[in-house]
């Protein structure tokens, strides 16, 4: 049975903590001290994704978000972290360190859009590149049935050959991407403002929920611990975009 710490060094291979931009709060965030033989992948670590993993028999979550971001002052039954040390289940979150890794977030995002030669930019954490010649529409759709996501766009009316992309909040990077000459940035999230700039400076902008561009790294995760940990079970949570879609 590896210890907590020893996943905890794998995943640190793959995202180390000096990726992570200064405000973020990246690490092992909750050690209940126990040997694990079963682990967890999620997004978000919530009440919800607490008590599948107690049910399940983990005792670590391994998360993209993490499950304490500002300063806790006290602590009590309604608080995940509490919930997490009551199931002695350790917690190990991978947010922006992830997003910029190698084979993390954003990599994970390139291969289901076939981004070819591609590079790094949005400090570190997007990546743009090529991809066969296709429309805003075109890709629209496409990021509804890859990432069985909610989808709006907003379209420049140009041919789309080098494509942009930032997992999550990454529509203020727009005008980086078009700097860079991308034809197209797909991202989580982006407000009304940012799609008319974008479309001013002639790129398009594809918005695919802040869930659905993030949640292909959760089996990717999975896999990756099996690979390291012969015998570790793992298993991927389920949880839902917190957005309903009309």
């Amino acid at each position: 049975m590896p210890t907590v710490q020893q996943i905890y060094d794998v995943l640190a291979a793959l995202a180390p903590v000096d990726l992570a931009e200064d405000w973020d709060n990246v690490g092992l965030l909750v050690d209940a001290g126990r040997p694990v033989t079963r682990v967890m992948t999620t997004l978000d670590i919530t009440t919800d994704v607490v008590r599948q993993a107690a049910e399940a028999g983990c005792q670590l979550i391994v998360s993209h978000h993490p499950v304490i971001f500002k300063g806790l002052k006290k602590l009590s039954p309604q608080d995940v972290p509490f919930q997490l040390v009551s199931n002695g289940i350790s917690a190990i979150c991978m947010h922006t360190n992830l997003d910029a890794a190698e084979g993390g977030v954003n990599d994970v995002l390139a291969a289901l859009f076939g981004l070819k030669d591609a590079e790094n930019f949005a400090a570190n954490c997007g990546r743009i590149g090529t991809v066969d010649e296709t429309t805003a529409a075109a890709l629209a759709q496409k990021a509804k049935t890859v990432l069985h996501a909610g989808v709006k766009y907003a379209d420049a009316g140009k041919p789309i050959r080098r494509l942009a992309l930032v997992s999550g909040g990454g529509g203020s990077f727009f005008a980086e991407a078009a700097a860079l000459g991308a034809d197209c940035l797909l991202t989580g999230e982006a407000g009304h403002h940012t799609a008319l700039d974008s479309v001013a400076l002639g790129m398009s902008l594809v918005a695919a929920s802040h869930f659905s561009t993030e949640r292909p790294v959760v089996p990717v995760l999975a896999d990756l611990l099996r690979q390291k940990f012969p015998g570790l079970q793992t298993v991927c949570s389920r949880e839902n975009d917190p957005y309903v879609y009309l």
